[in-house]
């Protein structure tokens, strides 16, 4: 048998379709570009905090031998009857500081934004949706 050749629908409902498929389509790449940007931008993330994580943790590393190194010598260099004060005292500020950092990196990692440039285009993208509905 043969095919007959399919044509394109004429009339009133062809203008319908086209329009139909148009927004389709650029819904479509509306959503891959949105969806490559998200992707984008985890990948940049991820690729920064395990960066800041490797380094902060070399950091902590050589400042604790070095503190460690430093202390030593410290109370070695202190008389026998004050070292244990001199000992207590030390301890109450290391602690002291690791508080306050604890608290300052947690309130760094709270201002932390993630995936904000993807959040503000699809703010963009709603308004602009809203924008036409209301035409």
């Amino acid at each position: 048998m043969a095919e007959t050749p399919k044509t394109p629908p004429q009339g009133p409902g062809r203008g319908i379709l086209d329009s139909a498929q148009r927004i389709v389509t650029i819904l479509v790449g509306m959503v891959e570009t949105r969806l490559r940007l998200v992707v984008v931008e985890l990948e940049e993330e991820k690729a920064n905090l395990f960066q800041l994580l490797l380094m902060a943790c070399i950091t902590l590393i050589f400042t604790a031998f070095g503190l460690m190194s430093l202390l030593v010598v410290l109370f070695w260099a202190i008389d026998p009857a004050y070292r244990l004060m001199a000992m207590g005292t030390t301890t109450a500020v290391l602690l002291l500081l690791a508080i306050i950092l604890g608290i300052w990196t947690i309130s760094k990692a709270r201002r932390s934004t993630l995936l904000s440039a993807s959040r503000r285009q699809l703010k963009i993208d709603r308004a602009l949706l809203e924008k036409e509905d209301l035409e």
